[in-house]
């Protein structure tokens, strides 16, 4: 049983069963998959603030705290047990894409360039963690979601707001990955 759960499921297994979390979610309680309001939830419970935005029964969603704490157990769960550390591999077109932006493999998929402890505080590095965490951040917030609440559930409800969001996921990754990481690791 736990060489089954050690290596990746095919994408005809994970998909269908992430999927079934919609119904699931609806069916149990009305509920929406997403994690994004997770951190509202955890400021209203522990810092009772005055503004409006946080002025809401945050107990009512303390199903969405159990999920990501769920998350992040379960992720401790396969890096301690069922060798969760190791790196998945990595594509040709991967591969090809990092040599021609200059970086080199590093534990299979990460670039020494971006990810290694000696480059953290390089320039292009903290700028590509502050512009994209700002732009994730906001991105979230203005959109009313996340990647996954848009693009599992949203669709799934035939949302058209979250049909725009997820091509534009797609889109800033295309343009993100092809033109802004090449353009700021030659800083």
């Amino acid at each position: 049983m736990l060489d089954l759960l050690r290596g990746p499921w095919p994408w005809f297994i994970s998909g269908p069963l992430l999927g079934l979390m919609v119904p699931l979610l609806l069916f149990t309680g009305n509920k929406q998959f997403g994690v994004s309001s997770s951190l509202r939830h955890i400021c209203t419970a522990i810092f009772p603030l005055k503004a409006d935005y946080f002025k809401y029964k945050w107990k009512d969603y303390l199903w969405s705290l159990v999920l990501v704490a769920g998350t992040i157990v379960g992720a401790f769960f396969a890096v301690v047990f069922l060798d969760g550390d190791s790196a998945p591999a990595v594509s040709e077109a991967a591969k090809s894409m990092f040599a021609q932006w200059g970086l080199k493999e590093i534990d299979g998929i990460l670039p020494a360039e971006i990810f290694s402890v000696q480059n953290l505080l390089s320039l292009p590095t903290l700028l590509m963690l502050g512009v994209g965490g700002f732009f994730i951040g906001f991105g979230t917030r203005y959109g009313n979601g996340c990647t996954s609440g848009h693009a599992i559930m949203g669709l799934s409800l035939l949302n058209p707001g979250s049909l725009a969001a997820v091509i534009s996921f797609f889109a800033g990754g295309i343009i993100v990955s092809n033109f802004i990481i090449p353009l700021l690791l030659r800083l």
